[in-house]
């Protein structure tokens, strides 16, 4: 297992470092100028020269780029922000938090809601609760989750007034005893967690109906019925054992998806997470942090993709064995 895991790391460096590059010159090539954001008409234009050259603006691209990459591999330095002189990766570790909170229990209610929805709908197959169901999974499959999060804002926070519209915390959190903090972070996660988890309810839902249903029409489905095995047994470890090894590469293709769309969530709900700072910095053409942040985002698609080759591993050791024998 461990060199299984080695070899999907170093299938990784490659593909970050070819992202990287492409990111890194298709932003500076875009049109805007970092530095007009701190001149004023009043100003001396030899100041730009000193502003760009404070900021390593000056040099030939090709020069910047291997001088950034440089620092990024051997001390994970993607420069200081130019909007506020902080570090960079400080800048997206300290958003990043929020957004793995709201990501992890967005994947965590849609899996386990997803996964329920589908055994029930598949055990179900052709009645009126399969019908339903179905119709309610196809519903949210089909919205946005943007339009979904207005739509719970409206509802449930202006119309109702039941739950917090914006932010992570409320003005007194700091105030509130261990229980009385967990229930305030509760409140503020509920609508955006609902807003991003439902649109991945209705992905795995409709793959666990579908799997299932297959493996519950195959002959060993059938000769299991005859040996007199009992309808949850059956159910559990011959239909949905089947559709979980599949069930674990779909959980990885959604976890970038689910980190892509919690920055529009958190723009939506305002939470001070990556949404908020990669939509600051590509407003004032902040580079050290658009391309901290973009990292993260490829990392995000590429420890998907790690994590599923992984569990994928484990759930079938024949995927190893084969992958030896070649």
């Amino acid at each position: 297992m461990v060199a299984y895991i080695l070899r999907r790391l170093l299938g990784i460096l490659p593909v970050l470092l070819i992202g990287l590059t492409f990111t890194f010159f298709i932003i500076h090539l875009a049109p805007g100028d970092p530095t007009t954001r701190f001149m004023d008409p009043s100003m001396d234009p030899a100041l730009k020269e000193k502003i760009a050259e404070r900021f390593g603006l000056n040099d030939p691209l090709h020069l910047q780029y291997f001088l950034w990459l440089k620092q990024v591999i051997f001390h994970f330095d993607f420069g200081n922000s130019f909007n506020s002189g902080r570090l960079a990766s400080v800048i997206v570790f300290d958003a990043l938090i929020p957004t793995i909170l709201v990501t992890g229990l967005s994947l965590l209610f849609g899996l386990i809601l997803g996964v329920l929805g589908g055994i029930f709908s598949a055990i179900n197959h052709g009645n009126r609760v399969d019908k339903i169901i179905t119709s309610v999974m196809l519903f949210f499959f089909s919205m946005p989750a943007f339009w979904l999060g207005m739509m719970l804002l409206g509802l449930f926070s202006i119309k109702l007034d039941w739950l917090p519209s914006s932010q992570l915390t409320s003005i007194f959190h700091d105030q509130l005893n261990i229980f009385g903090r967990i229930s305030d972070y509760a409140k503020h996660l509920i609508l955006p967690v609902l807003a991003l988890g439902l649109s991945s309810t209705a992905t795995f839902g409709r793959f666990i109906r579908s799997s299932m249903i297959e493996a519950m029409g195959s002959d060993y489905v059938m000769a299991a019925e005859a040996r007199g095995i009992s309808r949850g047994r059956i159910i559990i470890h011959y239909g949905f054992r089947n559709a979980l090894i599949p069930l674990v590469t779909l959980i990885g293709f959604t976890i970038p998806v689910l980190f892509s769309g919690a920055v529009v969530i958190e723009v939506i709900f305002s939470l001070p997470g990556m949404g908020r700072v990669m939509v600051s910095a590509v407003l004032g053409r902040d580079y050290p942090v658009i391309l901290a942040a973009s990292t993260c985002a490829f990392l995000s698609v590429l420890a998907g993709n790690l994590l599923a080759d992984i569990f994928y591993g484990i759930v079938d050791p024949r995927i190893q064995v084969n992958h030896e024998v070649r």
